[in-house]
């Protein structure tokens, strides 16, 4: 029974990033064998396993047999006569098909540490157009590194498009890789990839010129909804929500988006009752975070708006006691304490 470091570990070993968990492959071992040194299993799908003490991951090394269509169209083999190689075949990349031995040996059967130094992506084998979700994660490896992508792999890309296998995409996988892209350092080249090999026509067909305030996002170190809201500004709201529903997308990023469709003609306002109302509709005195993200996104979208106005009626707004209102009478509290704001907003736009 031998062990190996694998994947994302190796890789950004020899990039010189940061690492954090490591991943390993057991070579030679049944699950019988785990558990009696102690490990304690967790795989649902195929046999993982936690270390006793590090609580690292140990998967047995598999195969995989592609049997149906999508991410859960597979066939899972996994036996101790199966090879260190055969397990790093299955893989997607060259640059996540390389292992180290527990002497830290480097073991690398597919030209990965070469494709790294030469800033390529390219995949390991056909095996690759059997997970459509690996089109997304090449994309993210692009907006993350800013690789080249192989003219090969790129072609097998299209033909996974083309041939309707990108159709039977997880919505939850592609979700969980769109967000880590659009967190990358140049999420716009994500978009870039996705659009080459035609998966944004059938993925995102709303979108259109968003890249350079996505790129002004990632500069400014938005968050993730920031990141989402300036992704789908100039869509109408239903069209913000067919987005989200074939993406999956949670609801606080949904939240934002929709608030930002719906709001995004009224942050023009200039009169105090219209910049109540865009605080009403946003909710923004109950949830400032949220209403603060909204103008993240507005500067980042359309970083010519002047949101003066509207930033000084919220803080006048916000800043109306509406308890010391309901001390006062309990009738009518909703209505003073709205003329209440109104005024407030009045008197600190006068001099503007």
């Amino acid at each position: 029974m031998k062990a190996y470091v694998v994947g994302g570990v190796v890789r950004d070993e020899l990039l010189g990033l940061p690492v954090a968990d490591r991943d390993w492959v057991v070579v030679g071992a049944t699950p019988e064998d785990m558990v009696r040194q102690g490990f304690r299993p967790v795989g649902k799908d195929f046999p993982v396993f936690l270390h006793p003490e590090t609580h690292e991951e140990y998967a047995l090394a598999r195969t995989e047999r592609k049997s149906g269509r999508g991410y859960r169209g597979f066939t899972v083999y996994s036996a101790p006569d199966v090879t260190l190689e055969a397990d790093l075949a299955r893989r997607d990349l060259t640059i996540n098909a390389m292992a180290r031995d527990e002497s830290g040996r480097l073991i690398d059967p597919y030209g990965g540490e070469k494709d790294l130094r030469e800033g390529v992506l390219r995949h390991v084998s056909a095996a690759f157009e059997e997970d459509p979700v690996r089109i997304l994660r090449v994309a993210r490896f692009v907006a993350r590194l800013g690789f080249r992508i192989a003219p090969e792999t790129m072609q097998l890309m299209r033909r996974m498009v083309e041939s309707g296998e990108a159709d039977h995409l997880v919505a939850e996988r592609v979700w969980q890789e769109f967000a880590r892209g659009l967190m990358e350092t140049h999420p716009a080249r994500m978009l870039e990839v996705l659009a080459e090999c035609g998966l944004a026509a059938r993925l995102l067909p709303e979108l259109k010129n968003e890249r350079a305030a996505l790129e002004r996002a990632s500069q400014a170190g938005a968050p993730l909804p920031v990141r989402f809201a300036v992704l789908a500004w100039g869509l109408e709201e239903q069209a913000v929500r067919a987005l989200c529903e074939r993406l999956r997308a949670p609801n606080e990023d949904l939240e934002l988006a929709q608030a930002a469709s719906r709001c995004r003609p009224r942050l023009a306002a200039r009169e105090p009752r219209a910049l109540l109302e865009l605080l009403k509709r946003t909710d923004a005195i109950r949830r400032p975070e949220r209403f603060a993200q909204l103008l993240a996104a507005a500067r980042l979208a359309a970083p010519e708006a002047d949101l003066s106005r509207v930033e000084k009626a919220f803080a006048a707004a916000a800043a109306v006691d509406a308890g010391a209102i309901a001390h006062e009478s309990a009738a009518d509290i909703g209505a003073r304490v709205e003329q209440a704001r109104e005024k407030a907003i009045t008197q600190a736009l006068a001099n503007m």
